[in-house]
Formats: structure tokens, sequence, C-alpha cells
């Protein structure tokens, strides 16, 4: 099992700087407009994708408090595969896995998909929030943050 070297909150105590640049490149998106589950959703895929048990678990609270549906949120790693996500949906996963996997390169099919589901604008501020959710994965990979915990439920008891 493997175990953390360092924990979420030592990235703000240790580097605030860099924390807070790199939490503020994350908001980015939302603030130009992106709609938040989308944002989840592309999130979530790159943290897969990654390897980054910290941030699957944090967009997985984050999207289910926002409303995504447990079945988009299961298939996320499937995208492709399931019929549940809209055209925008694909688009942005497309995106989002190429820049993931730059080495690869991004397509001229996937730039053209993308660019007909986005606005020029939007697709600069989704390519930023693809950029940021890659290196929040790089420190919560590195470090092997401990993975948030689901808030605990309280039942009120009967009378």
């Amino acid at each position: 099992m493997s175990h953390a070297r360092s924990e979420y909150e030592d990235f703000k105590a240790l580097a605030p700087d860099a924390y807070d640049l790199t939490l503020a490149l994350g908001q980015l998106a939302a603030k130009a407009g992106l709609d938040k589950q989308l944002l989840e959703l592309i999130k979530l895929r790159a943290s897969q994708i990654n390897g980054c048990a910290f941030c699957v678990q944090h967009h997985i609270l984050l999207s289910e408090r926002l409303g995504v549906p447990v079945d988009k949120l299961s298939l996320v790693a499937v995208w492709r595969e399931a019929p549940i996500f809209s055209a925008r949906e694909r688009a942005a996963l497309a995106w989002t896995e190429a820049l993931t996997f730059l080495p690869e390169g991004v397509s001229d099919d996937v730039y053209a998909e993308a660019s007909r589901e986005f606005s020029e604008k939007e697709l600069m501020y989704l390519t930023s929030a693809v950029a940021s959710i890659n290196v929040w994965n790089r420190f919560g990979a590195a470090y092997r943050w401990t993975p948030p915990q689901r808030p605990a439920v309280t039942h009120a008891k009967a009378s």
C-alpha cells in the first residue's frame, strides 16, 4: 500500500504562492462562464489518466455536490462508449485527453470537434482548466496525497 509523502495541506503551508497561483488558474474557466459540471468531468478524467487518487476523489465529491448524475461519474473513464455524454461534453473530454496525453499531440479532428462545441474564448478557458488540473495532479500524484473522505452522514434519532 502506498503512503502519503506529504499532504494537500502541506502544499498550502510550504508553498503558499504556488498554491494560490494553481488555485487561481483552476478557477478562471468557471469565472469565464464555463459550466461547472462540465469542468468537474474534465478534471475527473484528467485525474484518472494521471493516477491522482486525491484529485479523483476530490472531483467526484465536488461533482456530486454540483448534481452530476452518479451514472455519468461512473462512466467518465469510458466516455466514448457511453451515450450519456452530450456532444459538448464529448468534445471537452476528447480535448482533455489530448492535452493530458500531450506527447501524442492534439489532432486536427479533436481540435475541429472542440472548435465546433466551444467558442475561441471558451476553448482557451477550457485549456486553462485542463492545464490547471494537470498541475494539481502532478502534486497529488507525486506526494501521494491522501484522498478526501466522504463527509459522514448523520442520522437524526427517531423520537
